[in-house]
């Protein structure tokens, strides 16, 4: 063929984040665009997060005081039964205080139960919205966005760190509203019961509040580190997943699971490390509330020796420290999942928060006529801002006008289809359409204006009829079929036992290359754009599917604007100019006798797609011929 697809146009996977995602590794915190640190308002927005969920909340925090509330009393109605055994009418006030304990175990479970559904289903609720607002924001992203970040790192903030931020915004503040509540109430009965057994009690508190925040710091730091770990290791499954029969053909399984071991392995380390200070803090913490819990059994024995306390008032004031210490306890577990969730939440808000640098919004043009006018233009990738692939180049497309674009590989010819469906914005120069600057359009309208039918089309895991109607979702069973038809794949689709609604399997794989190509034509003219591009559509197909292909392709051309990237000699042939693109720059420009009769780059090119057709018998005298004063190289000349 005239031209390969491969360009310059597939940036690195590990190019360094843009500016506007920046990274202060100094201190292992986010920073936005102008390099402020986001960490403070992280943990406000993570609360905001459950803002829209309040009414639920509200219920849910009743129910909980409640609970606590019914917690509280149990000790009292203990104390009562123990000091009534030995008092007059002992049955009768044993009896008494079990009834009333089994009353209250009732009406604890109850309120318990609703208190626990109604915090689930806001917390749900939160990530489901959480997952939505996400998945937009990255889908409206532009394509350099995408070229500078893995598939399997993106999947992981929306599926692993959302779940954590569900349960700090959610569950989370159940627990820190129940065990604040618990704890808080069981002091002040300490306090009411006994202030000096109090006293000795909280002598240990500032200890694991200081404690506490120390161990926080560092957990966020370790949590952030496995959850982008975790992210890498989510990147290299999904990479070897999709590419599975790359791998399998290479015989590669074993070398692809050595890789993902060694991202597990690294998780693993981090996690352990995580586990590691976990186990010290809540050993800790273990030690400080049993050796309070020790020193109030010993000062309370004194009490209760020297009759200033009864047996009954110390066992309740022993199961309210209880409550205080499994209260602190909780919360400092909290604690550690909140300092969790902010690991996560920088990237997750970050996410969020960034503006795509195409913005959407803009002009349309009433009465399109499809002129495109590329003048000057210049362009790097963002990733390889110093390997420039476009330079100077100009290029005019008038209504109705074939423009074959040719060239050898990686000169640029794909960049321009790029551009012109404004996946990027040039570095220099100027693209409009009707007079009118890309700039100025809105990008969503422009590019239902512009239709692209590439060498390998993307379909989606959902029926033919779904995959056709992808760029009109509106349009009618009626129209899809007749769309079908023009594109010559109604009569396969009819093959299959479902019909349109056949499931054509990830990325189209239960449909040959011929059937993708015919889809992916028939889902263009359905969506009739008034500019088509044609990047390489029938360079991969066979010589049936490539002469249904074309047929359909001369249909779907027919009153568009139309640039042919070199993919079949007979087009280029048929285009009202070819433009040669090489290292960026148009070198030739004119219909292709005019640059087969000049002896350029251009006639190089017709030569050698020439020898190498007729190398393999067939016959292109239909498709070209070459002016007898330049003679076509002999089979031997070219072996020589």
């Amino acid at each position: 063929m005239l031209g390969d697809m491969a360009d310059t146009a597939s940036p690195a996977a590990s190019a360094p984040e843009s500016d506007s995602d920046a990274y202060d590794r100094t201190s292992d915190q986010a920073v936005d665009s102008k390099g402020r640190k986001i960490e403070a308002a992280s943990f406000k927005r993570l609360m905001a997060l459950a803002r829209p969920e309040a009414k639920t909340l509200v219920l849910a925090t009743i129910a909980l005081f409640i609970a606590a509330g019914l917690n509280l009393s149990y000790p009292v109605f203990i104390r009562q039964i123990i000091d009534g055994v030995s008092g007059e009418e002992a049955q009768q006030v044993v009896n008494q205080a079990a009834l009333v304990l089994l009353s209250l175990f009732a009406l604890n479970g109850l309120f318990t139960a609703a208190r626990s559904y109604l915090f689930t289903v806001a917390g749900e609720r939160v990530v489901t919205r959480l997952r939505s607002n996400l998945y937009r924001s990255l889908v409206s992203q532009e394509i350099a966005f995408f070229d500078e970040r893995r598939t399997g790192e993106l999947t992981n903030r929306l599926a692993a760190d959302t779940t954590v931020l569900q349960n700090a915004a959610t569950v989370n503040i159940s627990m820190v509203l129940r065990y604040a509540a618990t704890g808080l109430g069981a002091l002040g009965i300490l306090l009411y019961t006994s202030w000096k057994l109090t006293l000795v009690m909280l002598a240990v508190v500032p200890l694991v509040v200081l404690g506490a925040f120390a161990y926080g710091r560092v957990l966020r730091r370790i949590s952030r580190k496995v959850q982008d770990a975790l992210a890498r290791s989510t990147e290299v499954a999904e990479e070897t997943l999709s590419g599975i029969r790359t791998v399998r053909a290479f015989a590669r399984e074993d070398a692809e699971g050595d890789r993902y071991a060694e991202h597990a392995e690294e998780v693993f380390n981090l996690a352990r490390s995580r586990a590691r200070l976990g186990a010290m803090f809540g050993g800790g913490m273990g030690f400080a509330f049993g050796g309070a819990v020790a020193v109030v059994l010993w000062y309370g024995g004194t009490m209760l020796v020297d009759g200033d306390m009864s047996i009954g008032e110390l066992t309740q004031f022993v199961l309210y420290t209880f409550f205080v210490a499994m209260s602190l306890g909780a919360l400092s577990s909290v604690w550690e999942d909140f300092m969790k969730a902010m690991g996560a939440s920088e990237r997750v808000f970050q996410l969020l928060d960034r503006a795509p640098r195409i913005e959407p919004g803009g002009a349309t043009i009433d009465g399109l006529r499809g002129e495109v006018s590329i003048a000057g233009v210049d362009f790097s990738y963002p990733s390889r801002s110093d390997v420039p692939v476009l330079q100077s180049l100009d290029l005019v497309l008038r209504p109705g006008e074939t423009v074959a674009l040719v060239g050898p590989s990686g000169g640029g010819k794909s960049t321009v289809a790029a551009l012109l469906s404004r996946f990027y914005d040039p570095d220099a120069g100027s693209i409009s359409l009707d007079g009118q600057p890309y700039l100025e359009l809105d990008p969503a309208w422009l590019r239902r204006q512009v239709g692209v039918v590439s060498q390998e089309p993307v379909l989606f895991a959902t029926t033919v009829r779904d995959n056709i109607r992808y760029g009109r979702p509106n349009a009618s069973d009626e129209d899809v079929e007749k769309a079908a038809k023009a594109a010559n794949a109604h009569d396969f689709i009819l093959e299959f036992p479902e019909g349109y609604e056949t499931l054509v399997g990830e990325r189209g794989v239960r449909l040959s290359g011929g059937q993708k190509q015919r889809v992916a034509i028939a889902r263009a003219l359905l969506k009739d754009p008034r500019v088509l591009v044609l990047d390489e559509a029938t360079s991969a197909l066979d010589a049936e599917s490539e002469h249904l292909v074309q047929e359909a392709l001369d249909r779907l051309m027919v009153g568009r604007s139309t640039l042919v990237i070199a993919h079949r000699l007979s087009t280029v042939k048929d285009a009202d100019r070819v433009l040669v693109l090489d290292h960026g720059r148009v070198v030739e420009r004119g219909t292709h006798l005019d640059l087969v009769a000049a002896g350029g780059l251009y006639r190089q090119l017709v030569e050698r797609q020439f020898l190498a057709t007729e190398t393999a018998g067939v016959d292109v005298s239909a498709d070209v011929t070459l002016p007898s004063t330049s003679p076509v190289p002999s089979k031997a000349a070219a072996v020589s």
